[in-house]
């Protein structure tokens, strides 16, 4: 892989995690409408929803590390939520996985 594509994805990445961590900070202050932030959230982890059909099933609900922001198929993952519900969700990350995917990729 050369150097620069490396550099543009660590930029990335680092930009992400930025968003995310504000995101995070934002959510605590504020009722974030589908569900908030709880106590079981620890610093250097996130609340996420997997719902493979909003509509049908129960979105189930994780909390997660930081950490697996390196991990690609859940980079896949948040660039399909992105794709589906843009950058404006309030509250709780949803990602359009069904959660037996999540927990796998977990």
């Amino acid at each position: 892989m050369p150097m620069e594509e490396t550099s543009r994805g660590l930029m990335a990445l680092r930009l992400l995690i930025r968003r995310l961590q504000n995101h995070l900070q934002l959510s605590r202050m504020l009722d974030i409408g589908r569900e908030t932030v709880l106590d079981d959230v620890k610093e250097g982890h996130f609340p996420i929803l997997a719902v493979e059909n909003e509509e049908e099933e129960k979105p189930m609900r994780f909390v997660v590390e930081l950490g697996v922001l390196k991990n690609p198929a859940f980079l896949r993952l948040l660039k399909l939520a992105e794709e589906e519900y843009g950058f404006q969700q309030k509250g709780v990350l949803m990602i359009p996985c069904p959660p037996n995917e999540l927990q796998r990729i977990l």
